[in-house]
């Protein structure tokens, strides 16, 4: 157990093959551990609740607000916010145990260790790629934004060293998917937020995400894959701008909320 109780909050939707490993990564540690179901359909629920997690069901309709819905799930103070497919190392534990009690912070970005199926992206900038996940819940909130919200905390934010490890990418297929889906949310967030966003915005912001990537960050040590990292990187830009287009000049639909 912590020395000072923390609550453990799972996001999750169609995650039976990685629900099992992700509970264990902090059972027994977490004073409690909550799952948020969104609408899965497969058997993530009755393994959430086999492992001993507590289920609460909630369509994820802004991933902002269903992060603080989320967290307003938890009886302890404390919050670490996981996504299914990451899991808690033994040395992170150990340094929450250290670290926790007695804190002025309250908020601790956590570094990433990323893997793109068996492939480490230890370059392009994505490690350690800190993430602000452990938080004191009375001082912290996500913007509620559809997608990447930013986090807002009132006090300092410490840095952890341990990692969480995110096996977010099976191949780049599965990358490759996420990124259409996260370039729809947020075309939509341009939108509806009233970003003006011109073709040559967008071209500009293509260009400098590759080099970023690619050359500022590093990904050139990474060979084929650090150029590809780099590639996605600005295809990531250029993507959102042309679906930012289709729905200001009616060629396709909003996002439906």
């Amino acid at each position: 157990m912590f020395p000072v109780p923390v609550a453990v909050v799972i996001i999750a939707k169609n995650e039976e093959d990685n629900m099992e490993a992700c509970i264990h990564s902090v059972k027994g540690w977490a004073a409690e551990i909550i799952v948020v179901n969104d609408n899965s359909t497969d058997r993530t629920v009755a393994i959430a609740e086999a492992c001993g997690a507590v289920v609460h069901h909630r369509t994820m309709d802004n991933e902002g607000i269903h992060r603080n819905w989320a967290a307003a799930r938890a009886t302890s103070a404390w919050v670490l916010y996981l996504d299914a497919d990451e899991r808690v190392t033994p040395e992170l534990r150990r340094e929450i145990d250290a670290v926790l009690p007695g804190t002025a912070h309250v908020a601790f970005a956590i570094p990433f260790k990323t893997y793109i199926g068996n492939y480490w992206v230890d370059h392009s900038g994505w490690y350690p790629g800190s993430k602000t996940r452990l938080v004191l819940k009375s001082k912290f909130r996500y913007e509620e934004a559809p997608v990447h919200p930013r986090v807002f905390h009132e006090g300092t934010c410490g840095h952890l060293t341990g990692d969480i490890v995110h096996y977010g990418y099976p191949d780049l297929a599965h990358f490759l998917a996420s990124l259409n889906r996260q370039t729809t949310l947020e075309a939509q967030k341009w939108v509806d937020t009233g970003r003006r966003m011109s073709m040559l915005a967008g071209f500009w912001r293509m260009v400098d995400r590759f080099f970023r990537s690619y050359i500022g960050k590093g990904g050139w040590k990474g060979g084929f894959m650090g150029f590809v990292i780099a590639y996605f990187a600005s295809l990531y830009q250029v993507m959102s701008y042309i679906k930012y287009y289709e729905i200001i000049k009616g060629i396709k639909e909003p996002v439906k909320k």
